[in-house]
């Protein structure tokens, strides 16, 4: 079924969509329960996967849009029918560090589950590789274990976190940004 998608996912003009925003939207049963203690050591960092009392919900707040200026030398790819943007892929360089940033990757509900996510991420892979980037990182948040359950299955693995990225209580919250990481060479 993926090849299905993959023969549909083209380049994205960014004049076109430009600002587009994305409506994230998941539902989570469990998140990651990120725990940071100070010893004479040194510090100690767990991430526990624990269930919510109530299922989490994310609804869409638009903050999401593609191609922001922020971003070096930005690509996207997605997937349009009628004019509709059904799923999409960001990537975005960082020349400093010769990594290649995942900005975005979002599908619409109703297209997860398909394959589609591994084809877009195959995308991104082959830009890392035909850059010749030392690894692909991207961010998501403690709270949303079908993300994070994915990038594990594509490769990625914790490679740092940000504990006030959203707010000032993200640890109250269960919303600690994750930075996942796969190393390329």
């Amino acid at each position: 079924m993926a090849d299905k998608w993959t023969e549909n996912i083209a380049p994205l003009d960014r004049q076109r969509w430009k600002d587009h925003r994305l409506a994230f939207h998941y539902i989570s049963y469990h998140y990651y329960d990120v725990a940071i203690r100070h010893t004479c050591a040194g510090f100690e960092v767990s991430f526990v996967k624990r269930p919510f009392d109530a299922p989490y919900e994310k609804k869409p707040d638009g903050a999401d849009k593609l191609f922001q200026p922020w971003w070096d030398e930005v690509k996207a790819w997605g997937i349009i029918q009628n004019d509709q943007l059904l799923a999409v892929i960001e990537t975005a360089a960082e020349d400093w560090s010769n990594r290649l940033r995942v900005t975005e990757l979002w599908i619409a509900n109703e297209y997860r589950r398909q394959g589609i996510g591994t084809a877009l991420m195959n995308i991104a892979r082959k830009r890392a590789l035909d850059e010749k980037r030392r690894a692909i990182m991207l961010e998501t948040q403690s709270c949303n274990e079908n993300a994070i359950a994915f990038y594990l299955a594509q490769g990625f693995s914790l490679i740092g976190f940000d504990a006030c990225a959203y707010s000032n209580n993200d640890l109250a919250r269960k919303e600690v940004r994750m930075e996942l990481g796969m190393f390329l060479a």
